[in-house]
């Protein structure tokens, strides 16, 4: 079960969280309606090469990733997204695309979009298309100890 080594790492830091369980969804707009959250509220993982280390850009579902923004704000001379096919051996316990945005447990970077940081909880994938784990943003900080930069826009 994927969620068990991130339930796991919770539990051994003493994090309060609720699991979420909802109907097959693949995009953050499906997720968020099947799971009754609201959409700026759910955490999406945009994985992206940063001068060619992979890496996590966490964001509002309701945003989308400014490549020109992530750049300036990490002083990176190239920034790529990532291909499926690049990153899906780094998380073997994972659906693809259902990456929790705990990079720490996967040796990686995580840039988390400042206005995540105005939530008071995040939900997020939580390695399957079928389950979030929901926590309160703060404790989210403190474990996963992420990059906070302006990078993201709201959709249109």
């Amino acid at each position: 079960m994927p969620i068990q080594k991130l339930k796991e790492f919770l539990d051994s830091h003493n994090v309060k969280y609720v699991t979420i369980s909802h109907s097959r969804a693949f995009t953050a707009q499906e997720t968020a309606a099947s799971a009754h959250v609201p959409v700026k509220e759910l955490a999406k993982t945009v994985m992206v090469k940063i001068d060619g280390k992979m890496a996590m850009a966490v964001l509002p579902a309701s945003s989308k990733v400014d490549f020109d923004l992530l750049k300036k704000a990490t002083r990176a001379a190239t920034i790529e997204i990532a291909s499926e096919k690049e990153f899906k051996n780094l998380f073997p316990d994972c659906e693809i695309g259902a990456m929790p945005p705990f990079g720490n447990l996967y040796g990686m970077e995580v840039f988390v979009a400042k206005s995540l940081t105005e939530d008071r909880e995040i939900a997020f994938n939580a390695g399957s298309h079928r389950e979030l784990v929901k926590l309160a943003y703060k404790d989210f900080e403190q474990l996963v100890k992420p990059k906070v930069i302006t990078f993201s826009v709201e959709r249109k």
